[in-house]
């Protein structure tokens, strides 16, 4: 018995040293116990020399996740699935041991792998093709591989490769992801939502596919938005994959090209117009805010006809924004803000601008709203600021002789002047200081146009937005070399650096809306906010603004790196929970949170890790 005794106080004495072996299981080889009189007791982290299955690991403590499902239907959920990465413990205990290969890659080698693969094939399409394969199995090492690799990620799965994405989109169908609904589906909807199988979902982007990119009306095919923006909310966002939802409204296509198509998805016949339309739309708001009250829904291109009103009506009822009126304005702002510091000028002279927008459709419009609140927001006037805009489509510079056939948002900027001018006759005549494109007229901005423009105005601010990189109204080569590299220059496509002859480079950076848009839902999610209010766009864009550094603001740079971009969502993310929190509209936020509103976003935000499973069983005794 004393020997008995004496074993029992040794294996109680190593327990006590021991205690993450049992507790923590995978992380006690990232920590150990050091001895009262090197530490006092106290826990610190080992060098992470850690080899084999573990490699690559995280060391922080993962509360495991119960799952319905075992065996194969683990494998083939791409939200569980871990490849060949599932450890031998866990093979076991979800019953699907002997189903993999016997070799264990952990998450590093995988993604070695994917990207070994990716790296080798020229073509983006393909690069996108393989991407997408890697996001239908597997859905926490396709966010990693976004996370780690954004800057080289983000082409390949948005713009400009998603156009093509979106055209070869019924050829490419491989699984099923998002839902559509359309008009044989009215009265059903409120049913249909419970056939998705996440409970909390917190964003939906929502298209009708009839205005994708500058590619025009795409019909079912343009899913391949809401997919991408998504992809960007779980990567730059941080919004758990779970929690999103793309969606589809189909109804209809007017593109002769589709209706021919034996391979289009979509339905076959021309779109709902009139109030069968609206109805559609508004019984989809109705059953998604049914199912899901707080989910922020995302409008995505939608033609010009409809956004505006689709926006208008829903604005402030629900939690919604349009990303190609609102998103494109509040970072087209940003980018502005950014140039003008470039120019050694203050935000408040945006008000001194004369800002000529080629393009008066959703986008430019939207663009003009958030610049024009801006000024008020700097302090002039309505008339003032209304002065400063120059909006030009195809029939030339708005004007007031036009009023008839104008949207009320398009009357406001109407000229009472010169109503007609052409693109080089407004340059001429007014001297801009701004030139902003939104018409997916690709070249309209000519050398002529261009170097009058620089004739006038030391520092011209050149954004040619229209995407993909086709549709750019002017390169970033051309804007640089006709203005002898005087300009302030983004795009809403990416281009390459540009080198003067006389050696001098530019770094053109990207008017991207994944500066915004990301970090907006993220914001106004965690928070509890019921509507997106034009204040909350205006203080995103100025987070954006001025995370730019005066070190890249001499490099020719107005946003960022897209490297910073988990950081940058962040930044958004706390200016628009700080504005909620200001205008009472912050539901889900308590003093505790507001102590440090950095520590409470950054806890928030997903990290693409492998997570422990287990299998969910009701144990009865």
């Amino acid at each position: 018995m004393a020997l008995i005794s004496s074993l029992l106080r040794q294996r109680s004495s190593i327990t006590r040293c021991m205690p993450l072996a049992t507790s923590l299981g995978s992380h006690a080889s990232s920590l150990r116990w050091m001895s009262t009189k090197e530490t006092s007791d106290e826990w610190v982290e080992e060098p992470d020399e850690t080899e084999g299955e573990w490699l690559g690991c995280t060391r922080r403590f993962l509360a495991p996740i119960s799952v319905n499902s075992r065996g194969s239907e683990i494998l083939n959920n791409p939200l569980f699935n871990k490849g060949t990465a599932f450890k031998l413990g866990e093979r076991d205990r979800l019953r699907f041991r002997g189903l993999l290969p016997p070799r264990r890659l952990n998450m590093h080698r995988q993604k070695e792998r994917v990207l070994e693969e990716i790296r080798a094939e020229e073509s983006m399409i393909r690069k996108n093709v393989l991407l997408e394969d890697v996001h239908d199995r597997n859905e926490t090492l396709y966010h990693r591989i976004l996370v780690d690799h954004i800057e080289e990620m983000a082409p390949i799965i948005y713009t400009p490769t998603v156009g093509q994405a979106c055209k070869e989109f019924g050829m490419r169908f491989r699984r099923h992801r998002g839902m559509y609904f359309c008009e044989e589906d009215r009265g059903h909807m409120a049913a249909m939502v419970y056939n998705w199988p996440q409970k909390d979902v917190h964003v939906i982007v929502v298209t009708d596919g009839s205005r994708i990119l500058g590619l025009g009306d795409l019909g079912a095919n343009g899913m391949g938005i809401p997919i991408g923006k998504l992809s960007l909310y779980c990567a730059a966002g941080g919004i758990a994959p779970h929690r999103v939802m793309p969606v589809v409204l189909d109804v209809g296509t007017d593109n002769p090209e589709l209706i021919k198509d034996p391979f289009y998805l979509g339905l076959q016949k021309p779109r709902l117009r009139g109030a069968a339309y609206y109805h559609l739309v508004d019984e989809f708001i109705q059953a998604v805010r049914h199912r899901w009250p707080n989910v922020l829904i995302q409008f995505e291109d939608f033609s010009s006809d409809k956004a505006q009103k689709l926006l208008n009506k829903y604005r402030d009822q629900v939690l919604c924004f349009n990303d190609d009126i609102q998103g494109t304005g509040a970072t087209s702002l940003a980018g502005v803000l950014g140039g003008l510091r470039a120019k050694g000028e203050h935000p408040t002279a945006l008000g001194d601008q004369r800002i000529l927008i080629a393009g008066a459709g959703s986008a430019g419009i939207g663009v003009a709203q958030v610049l024009y609140q801006a000024m008020i927001e700097h302090g002039r006037t309505e008339e003032e600021a209304k002065n400063c805009f120059f909006i030009a489509d195809e029939k030339g510079l708005l004007g007031v002789e036009r009023m008839g056939e104008l949207s009320p948002e398009q009357a406001l900027f109407a000229r009472k002047t010169d109503g007609g001018l052409s693109l080089n006759e407004i340059v001429n005549k007014y001297k801009p200081t701004m030139l902003l494109g939104m018409t997916a007229v690709g070249g309209l901005f000519t050398e002529k146009l261009i170097r009058d423009m620089a004739k006038h105005c030391d520092r011209p601010i050149i954004f040619p937005l229209s995407n993909p990189t086709t549709k750019a109204e002017c390169s970033a080569e051309q804007a640089f070399e006709w203005t002898d590299g005087r300009c302030i220059f983004a795009s809403g496509s990416p281009f390459d650096p540009v080198e003067m002859d006389d050696g001098r480079i530019f770094y053109p950076t990207q008017c991207n809306n994944m500066f915004i848009f990301p970090g907006l839902g993220l914001g106004v999610t965690l928070c509890g906010a019921k509507t997106v209010s034009d204040k909350m766009l205006y203080v995103a864009a100025e987070a954006l603004a001025n995370y730019v550094s005066e070190d890249e603001l001499a490099q020719g740079k107005v946003f960022p790196s897209i490297k910073t971009i988990r950081d940058v969502s962040k930044k958004v993310a706390i200016a628009v929970i700080e504005e909620a929190i200001r205008t009472g509209q912050a539901s889900k936020i308590n003093q505790k949170h507001m102590e440090d509103l950095d520590a409470f976003v950054s806890r928030k935000m997903y990290d693409p890790v492998y997570v422990p499973l287990i299998e969910k069983r009701t144990i009865e005794i």
